[in-house]
C-alpha cells in the first residue's frame, strides 16, 4: 500500500500558496511550514489549516514526520537548504532555478543518489499533461525529426534595482528566472543536449543579465534560438519545427493547448490536455509517484542537469557571477 506522504513547505510566497492549493486538490493538506519570518508562517498555516509551524527552519529538516520538502525560497538560498534537507533524509522538490550553477547541482545529485532520495526541480514543463502528449507525438515520428526550435520569453519589469529580478544579491537576472523555462522546453524537444552555444547579452545597471539572445545546436544538427528580456514584453511562445509540420505553443511554461500545422497541406489541428491553472497539482502528483514507486523518471532530473549546464556555460562566457560564486 502506498504511504501517506507528509509534505512541508519552506517559504510562504506565491508558489507556496499554489502548492498548498495543489495538495488540497489531491485531497490532503500540508503537514508543516517553515519561513524566515515566523509570523508569516503562522498566518500561512492558519490560511491552509496546517498543523505545524516551525520556530526555526532547521526544525523542519530535523522533523522525522516530514517525507518531502518543497523549497520555494530565492535561488541563491537553495543549495544550503537542499544540502540540509538531503542530509536529513528528506525527498526534495525545489523551485526553479534549482541551484545557481552546475557544481552546486552536481554535488546535490550525488548526495541524493548516495542517500537514495528523490531530488527534483519544480519545472512545470516536465509535468503538464500537454507536453506528455506532444513528446509522444514527436517520438511516434509522425512529424519527422525536430529541426529547429524558437522560443521567446519577455516581461516588462520596472527598473527597481532592489527588486529580486534585478538584485544581484538575490541571484536576479533573466537567465535564472525566465531563461530556465526557455531552455527547459528546448531541451525537452531535442534528442540530446545542445553542446554548441552562442549568445549576446545586455546588463542591467546592477550587473545581472537583463536581456539575452542565445543560439544552440546539438550533435544531431538540431538548432534553437532563444530570446529573453526582463524589460520588454514578449509573448511566451515556443515553436517546434519538424520535417513534416510545426507545433506552436503559447504561454508555454504552463500551457494546456498546442496547434500543429501540417507542412504539406497547411492543415491545423489543436491538441489540448490538462489545465493551466493546475500546474502545481501535476508537479506534486508526479513527485508523490516518484517517491512511492521509487521511480523518479517523470521528474526529468537529467534534463534539469542539462539545462543547468547550459545556463552555467552562458553565464561563464558572460563573466556573470553571483556573490556566492566569488
Amino acid at each position: 500500500m502506498e504511504k501517506e506522504l507528509k509534505w512541508a513547505v519552506l517559504g510562504t510566497g506565491v508558489i507556496a500558496n499554489e502548492m498548498a492549493m495543489g495538495l488540497q486538490k489531491m485531497g490532503k493538506s500540508l503537514y508543516a511550514v517553515a519561513n524566515r519570518t515566523h509570523e508569516k508562517g503562522v498566518a500561512f498555516a492558519k490560511k491552509y489549516g496546517i498543523e505545524k509551524v516551525y520556530s526555526s527552519i532547521d526544525e523542519m529538516f530535523e522533523d522525522e514526520e516530514v517525507d518531502i520538502i518543497y523549497i520555494t525560497t530565492p535561488h541563491n538560498t537553495h543549495y544550503g537548504f537542499m544540502k540540509k534537507a538531503l542530509e536529513s533524509g528528506k525527498h526534495i522538490l525545489v523551485e526553479k532555478s534549482i541551484t545557481l550553477n552546475s557544481s552546486e547541482l552536481n554535488e546535490m545529485v550525488d548526495l541524493a543518489n548516495k542517500k537514495g532520495l528523490v531530488l527534483a526541480e519544480a519545472m512545470t514543463i516536465w509535468h503538464m499533461p500537454l507536453y506528455k502528449e506532444l513528446w509522444k507525438i514527436i517520438e511516434s515520428g509522425e512529424l519527422g525529426k525536430v529541426q529547429m526550435i524558437t522560443v521567446n520569453f519577455g516581461s516588462f519589469k520596472d527598473y527597481d534595482m532592489s527588486n529580486r529580478f534585478f538584485n544581484r544579491n538575490l541571484a536576479g537576472g533573466a537567465m535564472l528566472d525566465i531563461g530556465v523555462y526557455a531552455l527547459s522546453i528546448v531541451r525537452s524537444f531535442m534528442e540530446e543536449k545542445p553542446e554548441k552555444l552562442m549568445s549576446q547579452w545586455r546588463k542591467a545597471p546592477t550587473g545581472v543579465d537583463e536581456q539575452a539572445t542565445v543560439l544552440l545546436q546539438n550533435d544531431k544538427g538540431q538548432m534553437a534560438t532563444v530570446a529573453l528580456s526582463l524589460h520588454s514584453k514578449q509573448p511566451k511562445r515556443a515553436m517546434i519545427s519538424c520535417e513534416k509540420g510545426y507545433i506552436e505553443i503559447m504561454e508555454y511554461p504552463r500551457s494546456d493547448k498546442a496547434v500543429i500545422t501540417d507542412a504539406a497541406t497547411g492543415e491545423k489541428r489543436e491538441i489540448t490536455a490538462g489545465k493551466m491553472s493546475e500546474a502545481l497539482y501535476y508537479e506534486l502528483m508526479d513527485m508523490e509517484n516518484a517517491v512511492n514507486n521509487r521511480d523518479a523518471s517523470e521528474m526529468k532530473l537529467g534534463f534539469t542537469v542539462d539545462v543547468m549546464d547550459m545556463m552555467t556555460a552562458l553565464r561563464s562566457e558572460w563573466g556573470l557571477k553571483y556573490p556566492e560564486e566569488e
